[in-house]
């Protein structure tokens, strides 16, 4: 009979790449590891691990084996649910990763919605950027993920994670205030702020690259002095008269800008969805908090 955990490790080397990350991601020590792949290996009665260099890689019948080891780990989180739905009271925890700006504006209506609700579901909430917590949810690092993506920058997609549109919010130019100091009378369209200093978020960034392609479309390169993913900071550089940015309405939930926002050609709109695994769907916490994250966008971004 295999053993599941040994099954999940081999799966976890698959997608990681060595032991050490594979015992960094689980808790594990990289002896323990490589311990109980070998005895795997003793009872597969067949080679798995072949040593490349410093790494080791998968044999054909290990990655027979890592396919049906996820096919398993479906099935488990399918029985899961049904135990779940078969209780009166909604009840478990959500492991949740969430961009920046949905934290700051979404998270805390939806956090209180929740404790409201269902009380005796937990929440635990890490801030990481969308296309790295997409490949974690599917990893099953997280179990939820609320993510964005730009106009014809489409996020990555994994096999086995669904996505519901959330909402949109429109992206407009941000400009300094009035009496602010910067030379920012002219500007009515994006064309206007081609000789002003930018902030963007670093290279690699889809927002990044839509921004420097909107840029670009426009007819100039933009003088890009500023580099941040923390997108308040955007928002201090252009309303202390340093810099101007391309910003989704999000960021200005909660508060009233003193930036003059300008409308951009074509109305561009960034869309923020919500992501887990197929076989988690119908899971009673996951409906509650997929649930109050839509409840709360609808009152935040009409």
């Amino acid at each position: 009979m295999l053993e599941i955990r040994r099954l999940r490790l081999l799966r976890e080397l698959s997608i990681r790449g060595t032991l050490a990350d594979v015992a960094e991601a689980l808790a594990y020590s990289p002896s323990s590891v490589s311990q109980q792949l070998a005895l795997l290996e003793k009872e597969v009665g067949t080679e798995l691990l072949r040593r490349s260099g410093r790494r080791v890689v998968l044999t054909p019948q290990a990655l027979v084996l890592v396919e049906h080891t996820g096919e398993l780990l479906d099935a488990f989180e399918r029985a899961e649910t049904a135990l779940a739905a078969s209780h009166s009271e909604v009840r478990g925890t959500v492991r949740l990763a969430v961009f920046q700006t949905a934290a700051l504006a979404l998270m805390p209506t939806a956090l209180r919605t929740l404790r409201e609700r269902h009380p005796a579901v937990r929440v635990e909430m890490v801030q990481h950027e969308p296309e790295t917590a997409l490949h974690e949810t599917w990893t099953r690092d997280f179990d939820l993920v609320v993510a964005e993506q730009y106009p014809h920058h489409a996020a990555p997609h994994h096999p086995g994670l669904d996505r519901q549109p959330l909402t949109s919010d429109a992206i407009r130019l941000a400009v300094p205030p009035p009496g602010s100091g910067a030379a920012i009378d002219g500007v009515r369209r994006l064309k206007d702020a081609a000789g002003l200093p930018w902030v963007m978020e670093p290279h690699g960034a889809a927002s990044r690259h839509w921004a420097e392609q909107a840029c670009r479309s426009a007819g100039f390169e933009p003088d890009v002095r500023y580099e941040t993913a923390d997108l308040q900071a955007h928002v201090g550089l252009v309303e202390s008269g340093n810099a101007v940015a391309l910003l989704p309405d999000l960021v200005w939930v909660g508060r009233t800008p003193s930036a003059r926002l300008v409308e951009l050609a074509g109305a561009p709109h960034r869309t923020v969805f919500t992501s887990m695994r197929g076989s988690s769907t119908g899971h009673p916490v996951m409906v509650a908090v997929r649930t109050v994250l839509e409840e709360a966008a609808r009152e935040l971004l009409p």
